[in-house]
């Protein structure tokens, strides 16, 4: 475990496998104890802070005393439309092509929560996608990969073939801004110590 961490109890609050695998570059010591919130929000919050108002709600949504809680969303932003995950394969589709030879934004959200204590930031990279050919969506969507992951692609699996470049944190696309993160968190947990 990080000895920055070593007196924390510390709760994921997420579901994702991925944001799982990420963590544990930081500590292997923490629970998961997904939040299930609702992810709507209203059209008066700006684009780009809708991942970190997720984020929030989720880390408020876990009631653990005493623990440090990690919440987080990922969006994916091109041509003013939001994409989360696809609600079924067309819309899956549509996402690829719609990323098609553009540059896209990818935001996650994260907030860190103690009882009364909270933080919250975003990062964000900026994604090029090639021209995808409707063969080559059609192929993508047959991996499975694209149904749980918002924007409809994984970037550290088969969605790579589908990527020209990357500007930014590699990990923020696959869910959690590992590096920034730790220094939030080292930040967090520094304060008032």
């Amino acid at each position: 475990m990080s000895e920055f961490l070593k007196d924390e109890r510390i709760v994921l609050a997420s579901a994702s496998p991925r944001r799982k695998e990420l963590l544990k570059y930081i500590t292997d010591d923490f629970e998961v104890i997904p939040a299930e919130v609702d992810e709507h929000v209203d059209l008066i919050i700006r684009q780009d802070k809708i991942a970190e108002t997720l984020a929030i709600r989720k880390a408020k949504a876990i009631d653990e005393s005493g623990a440090l809680i990690i919440g987080c969303d990922t969006i994916v932003l091109c041509d003013s439309k939001i994409f989360t995950k696809p609600k079924n394969r067309a819309d899956a589709f549509n996402m690829i092509k719609s990323l098609s030879a553009k540059t896209h934004r990818v935001i996650s959200g994260v907030c860190l929560k103690k009882d009364k204590k909270i933080k919250s930031f975003s990062v964000e990279t900026q994604v090029t996608f090639y021209p995808i050919s409707d063969e080559e969506a059609t192929w993508y969507l047959s991996t499975g990969e694209p149904f749980d992951k918002a924007g409809a692609y994984g970037i550290q699996g088969y969605g790579s073939v589908l990527v020209k470049k990357i500007d930014g944190d590699f990990y923020n696309v696959v869910g959690l801004p590992v590096s920034r993160l730790k220094r939030e968190l080292i930040a967090f947990t520094s304060e008032g110590n």
